[in-house]
């Protein structure tokens, strides 16, 4: 892979110091040090055509073999050559700027403000102008007024929290605390719901060349299949998954379903000693920081268990930083990518056998519970929750104890 821009900046430099001859071959040398196939990316970074790219390659190749006679006349004085498209076509480098960037060029009637940008149109639109230039042309020049291909970019967010960092590291104090002391931690979250049959799936595997596996050419559900929803547990400490596979609804009550599960299934023999349960988890969802139903939820369980499970939610609009996000659930995308999911066992098989260089192990397990949603919450019912807010942000930090004697400190 070819470094366009390195190779752009190192031509410009030189170019102005050497003739004809000596730039060619440096051209050609760029194309053999980047290896096969790259007379292309060499032209397209450099500006020069591709036939001059190839007969500087040629030549050095030529070189190893022996001294070769020069042809006169092969060095052109300064000046010569074919004159620019842009000296010889008044106004051409103007309006191609306008057509790439309309709106910041007072022109927003511009025929190409809503449609793709590819160089056989911005052409068309030239040559409709009275320029004559060709796709091929008007890619060299835009890299000459130093355009590239470029995707959009995830950076602007929408306004976040004061305390956004201090809860990041209130949640990091308290994940080091719990451990220290033995405590099970977990990061929670539910993965993105999975259409169940012959769908696509993004990514690629190994197939025969020329015999991909057929799938629907539509994404629409199918009634029969349905969709999986995957709830995951991840143990911080661990290194360790458990996901719930559902097929009903993501609710309160399926979250903590899931956490349950993950209890009796991994956490209870790995932590036989534990008096508390730290969990971290994004502020909303079905793990909603303001949903009363998880509260009740999470209250039943730790009744059940004995533990007082400890509540810390990550700052809203940070869920990329959930541990569960990139330490499980990427690496279950990469073990299913280019297969379709044709059924819930073929779902739950490939999330357990999911394994990472770095020890991770995934267990997963189908859950065909039904979840109702629009369950409300009566207040009467919310106040029987023994819950402590923290004294910091306390709607994102709380405990709720194992116990129905509310505290005396206790919030509603």
């Amino acid at each position: 892979m070819i470094d366009e821009d390195a190779l752009r900046t190192r031509f410009e430099r030189m170019a102005p110091t050497l003739d004809e001859r000596a730039r060619r071959l440096l051209l050609g040398a760029e194309a053999i040090a980047a290896g096969p196939r790259t007379i292309a990316a060499v032209a397209r970074a450099t500006g020069a055509s591709h036939s001059t790219v190839r007969r500087g390659r040629d030549e050095l190749i030529a070189l190893e073999s022996g001294p070769i006679k020069l042809s006169k006349g092969g060095i052109r004085k300064p000046g010569a050559g074919r004159p620019t498209l842009v000296s010889t076509q008044a106004g051409l480098a103007e309006a191609l700027d306008a057509l790439i960037e309309p709106t910041t060029r007072g022109d927003p009637e511009c025929p190409l403000r809503w449609t793709t940008k590819s160089l056989r149109k911005l052409s068309a639109e030239l040559k409709a102008q009275g320029f004559k230039i060709s796709p091929q042309s008007v890619g060299q020049l835009l890299h000459e007024q130093k355009y590239s291909l470029q995707a959009l970019s995830k950076t602007t967010e929408g306004a976040s929290s004061p305390d956004r960092n201090a809860q990041f590291e209130h949640i990091h104090a308290e994940v080091q605390r719990a451990q220290a002391a033995g405590q099970p931690v977990i990061s929670v979250d539910t993965k993105k719901k999975e259409l169940i049959g012959d769908f696509k799936n993004g990514g690629r595997e190994w197939q025969h060349k020329g015999q991909p596996e057929p799938v629907r050419v539509h994404d629409f559900i199918d009634p029969e299949l349905g969709k999986a929803i995957p709830y995951g547990v991840y143990d911080i400490t661990r290194n360790e998954g458990w996901v719930n596979v559902g097929i009903d609804h993501d609710t309160a009550e399926f979250a903590v379903a899931s956490i349950r599960r993950w209890y009796e299934h991994m956490g209870k023999a790995a932590y036989p000693d534990a008096t508390e349960l730290l969990i971290t988890a994004d502020c909303g969802g079905s793990n909603n920081a303001r949903a009363r139903a998880w509260k009740l939820e999470l209250q039943m369980f730790a009744l059940e268990t004995g533990l007082k499970i400890q509540v810390r939610h990550l700052p809203p609009g940070t869920s990329k930083w959930n541990k569960i996000e990139h330490r499980l659930f990427s690496h279950i995308t990469m073990n299913w990518r280019g297969r379709p999911l044709v059924s819930t066992e073929a779902v739950v098989s490939l999330i357990a056998s999911t394994t990472t260089r770095s020890g991770l192990r995934v267990s997963a397990e189908l859950d065909d519970g039904k979840y109702a949603t629009g369950i409300q919450v009566p207040k009467e019912l919310m106040d029987q929750v023994n819950i402590v807010r923290g004294a910091f942000r306390g709607e994102w930090n709380y405990d709720i104890l194992p116990t129905l004697e509310r505290r005396a400190d206790c919030d509603e």
